[in-house]
């Protein structure tokens, strides 16, 4: 399968040319020329104004004619492009790609026996640990409760990003799908970083890309962000229409893995959901399990 990003121009430029078409002249301040524009977005000439470098030099980052540039000068077209703060992180990122490499160290193979004891000893509260690209590498069992019978799942199958856009149990269940699902990309797209060519990354994406057409539009658009916590509104064919709080927390012994913990606040409806949920699971036999499949 081809690789998710193949083009002429690699991913930087792909990224600038992308960011570009997004901002208009009124967005960062410069007059309308009056002459009507071809493409949507700033003009080449008009970052290259804005970020106080030569045209020909912008021209050639974008058209893939220069792989890098200097953090100085990459900050100032982040600037010019508006980027935010994951977004300048990501374009760093494209533009000197072994470093990081260097980050993101070895394929994760599996979830350590303490983050597992964690994660079963928890009452109350769903959670999993999810590798590099989301596949998901270790659940409880109100996690299992929660997203489906993980165990039963084909391992490659297990991925979080894919399930919300390929399983229809997951994706009914996510009441704001739409907004989960954009930032569900967008994280996947921050992490991918410059190894859009990783095997795991490239079935994945591919797969994705031509199965389903809001996947394929929004990895395009070069979606990028990171939350590591937040809210979520959840209609559960056991438990009904509930809402649980979230965060996301890097493990400390390996830093491509987090753990996404789920809870409610004690006493109310949600936390009540939550414990129709664990009941349903200790009837029907759900457990917290783990797998060694590496997300490089």
């Amino acid at each position: 399968m081809q690789a998710p990003d193949a083009s002429p121009r690699g991913q930087l430029g792909d990224f600038l040319s992308t960011r570009r078409s997004l901002i208009t002249a009124a967005d960062v301040g410069l007059p309308e020329t009056g002459h009507p524009r071809r493409v949507p977005g700033l003009r080449r000439e008009e970052v290259a104004q804005l970020a106080g470098i030569s045209i020909d030099y912008y021209t050639r980052l974008e058209q893939g004619r220069v792989r890098t540039a200097s953090r100085p000068v990459l900050h100032a077209i982040g600037r010019a492009l508006l980027l935010n703060d994951d977004q300048q992180r990501h374009l760093i990122q494209l533009a000197h790609p072994d470093d990081a490499v260097e980050r993101r160290g070895g394929p994760t193979a599996r979830v350590s026996p303490q983050v597992e004891r964690l994660l079963a000893n928890l009452a109350d509260t769903p959670a999993l640990v999810m590798g590099r690209y989301f596949d998901i590498l270790a659940w409880n069992r109100l996690a299992a409760a929660l997203l489906g019978d993980l165990a039963a799942m084909e391992p490659r199958h297990r991925n979080y990003v894919r399930m919300t856009f390929l399983d229809p149990h997951v994706r009914a269940m996510l009441v704001d799908w739409r907004e989960r699902a954009q930032e569900a990309v967008s994280a996947l797209r921050l992490a991918a970083g410059v190894a859009c060519d990783a095997p795991r990354l490239r079935e994945l994406v591919g797969e994705l890309s031509l199965r389903d057409q809001d996947f394929r539009t929004w990895w395009t658009q070069h979606l990028v962000t990171t939350r590591t916590s937040g809210s979520s509104r959840l209609d559960h064919p056991v438990a009904g229409r509930f809402s649980v709080d979230w965060q996301v927390l890097t493990c400390a012994d390996d830093g491509a893995q987090a753990i996404v913990l789920m809870s409610a606040p004690a006493g109310g409806p949600d936390h009540a959901a939550i414990r129709t949920l664990d009941a349903w699971a200790e009837r029907q036999g759900l457990a917290h399990g783990a797998t060694s499949l590496p997300s490089a």
